[in-house]
């Protein structure tokens, strides 16, 4: 058995954690609306359509806030289509996922499925085929008591009281040359000024997110940030920041070792928005939205099949990832590096939330079952609330093709109202087992209350709507509490959940 060691402080604080950082994110986009949250006729659904068991599964992972239409899908989206009586709604061809959308769930519909949900609705407008008129109009539309064109339309519409949603994305991706509007930086940004400027008239106490490089790949990254910032960044809160990835190559300690990377990119963008506060002699900080997150690779052949089969036909199943065990893991360690950088990253979307790319996953007219990467991201949204402790960790390494001195145990911790300790542990030894030394003596008399673990000797192990409980959480060792340190076994391989409570 191997040895690592932590080193915990009530004082060692990175910053308080916003609950946003377990957001998600619904797309008009293959299964998420139509036939995931959406099917009426289905055995579950509720007397709007809306499914029932899909909503009880979502309200188990405990998202406080879903970003909604889109995505790819914005960049051609017109809102208006989306409101009014549904059998008014235009049918409209969906130039980003060569599909039909029907409009049948629009902005009324979809705000009150999402406060069944218990969540707050992340809106994204379109930038890309419009501008920042159209926006302040969708502002107006969303927030305005009335007495104004959009108010009233809303409230001709049924809905008198305001929705109030707080939290804008000026576009989607907009460095992407698969994006409809594609823009240069500059124009980018001058366009998310003014959009952002115009919506904050009509509604002063809106945020809003710009959009950041579609990930650190790209070849303008950095660029982009720099230069669309200097444009937009008086009128701007948040930065975006999208990420997947994928183990097509079936390296497993290489693909475990990929949330490095997402550590290198949030630190590198917030260097950038730094900056460009001092550039502009600024006292405004500008913190991240890391508003797309997964791991996406499984379904890619699959998704060309069926474009070649079935273009433009409506709802189509695309990027239905059927999620393994490694996969679970490295979410585990993106969720634990989205904690390491709390102090800066504000909101976080897991992408998506239903059947495209997501840990929920349903069969039409059938059931509905909880994919391997639901459980860390349940269990981080559940224990890991108030403030995100800086861990000083001290673990054996390995070096891979990508990455050198990679933690074999990568672990964070957070510490809630109550005085209770959580430590979110990945343990990336393909072999050993570790005995964990943790030092808690700053916090008092602790217990350990708790010992959660996910692990399967077979890392492509999947769930399915007959095996739904194949990658499982239970119970884990434990371990021992003596004079404020911890002594836990880890298992190898796996994914845990270490609770602290008081003695």
């Amino acid at each position: 058995m191997k040895k690592a060691s932590i080193i915990l402080d009530k004082d060692y604080r990175i910053g308080q954690i916003d609950p946003r950082i377990y957001g998600s994110f619904i797309e008009h986009l293959g299964r998420a609306v139509y036939g995931g949250i959406y099917e009426p006729g289905h055995p579950q659904a509720d007397e709007n359509g809306f499914r029932k068991d899909v909503l009880e599964l979502v309200r188990r992972i405990g998202v406080p806030i879903v970003r909604y239409p889109g995505g790819n899908f914005v960049s051609g989206f017109h809102w208006e289509d989306s409101v009014g009586p549904k059998e008014a709604r235009p049918k409209r061809l969906d130039l980003a996922w060569f599909t039909t959308e029907t409009n049948q769930v629009g902005m009324h519909e979809f705000y009150d499925w999402a406060k069944r949900a218990g969540a707050e609705v992340m809106y994204a407008i379109n930038l890309g085929t419009r501008g920042p008129e159209q926006a302040r109009d969708v502002v107006e539309y969303a927030n305005h008591p009335g007495s104004s064109k959009f108010s009233d339309m809303r409230i001709a519409n049924g809905r008198k009281e305001p929705f109030n949603i707080k939290l804008w994305c000026l576009g989607n991706e907009m460095d992407g040359p698969w994006q409809m509007g594609r823009k240069t930086a500059y124009e980018y940004g001058r366009t998310a000024n003014e959009a952002a400027k115009m919506m904050k008239w009509v509604d002063p106490s809106i945020e809003v997110v710009a959009c950041g490089s579609s990930s650190s790949e790209m070849p303008t990254f950095g660029d982009w940030e720099l230069t669309m910032l200097n444009e937009c960044y008086d009128n701007i809160d948040y930065v975006s920041l999208h990420r997947y990835y994928g183990n097509p190559t079936n390296d497993t300690p290489g693909f475990l070792a990929r949330a490095m990377d997402m550590d290198d990119f949030i630190h590198t963008v917030v260097s950038i928005c730094d900056a460009v506060k001092g550039k502009k002699h600024s006292k405004k900080t500008v913190n991240l939205s890391f508003d797309e997150w997964n791991v996406w690779y499984h379904s890619n052949e699959q998704d060309e099949e069926i474009w070649k089969r079935e273009k433009w036909g409506p709802a189509l199943p695309l990027l239905e990832d059927v999620y393994n065990f490694e996969d679970a893991l490295l979410v585990g360690s993106m969720l634990i590096t989205l904690l390491r950088n709390a102090d800066r990253v504000k909101v976080a979307c897991l992408a998506q939330l239903v059947n495209v790319i997501a840990p929920i996953m349903t069969r039409n007219g059938g059931g509905c079952w909880a994919q391997t990467i639901f459980w860390p991201f349940m269990h981080a949204s559940t224990y890991g609330r108030g403030t995100s402790l800086r861990a000083l960790v001290k673990t054996p390494v390995y070096d891979c093709k990508d990455y050198e001195a990679v933690p074999l145990i990568d672990a964070t911790a957070t510490q809630a109202e109550d005085g209770s300790v959580t430590l979110f542990c990945v343990n990336r030894s393909m072999k050993a087992d570790f005995a964990l030394d943790v030092d808690l003596r700053s916090f008092g008399a602790l217990r350990l209350s708790e010992h959660i673990v996910l692990h399967h000797d077979d890392v492509k192990a999947v769930n399915t709507e007959d095996k739904p409980d194949n990658v499982a959480p239970a119970a884990g060792p434990g371990g021992t509490v003596d004079g404020g340190r911890a002594s836990v076994h880890i298992p190898a391989l796996s994914w845990n959940v270490i609770r602290f409570t008081k003695a």
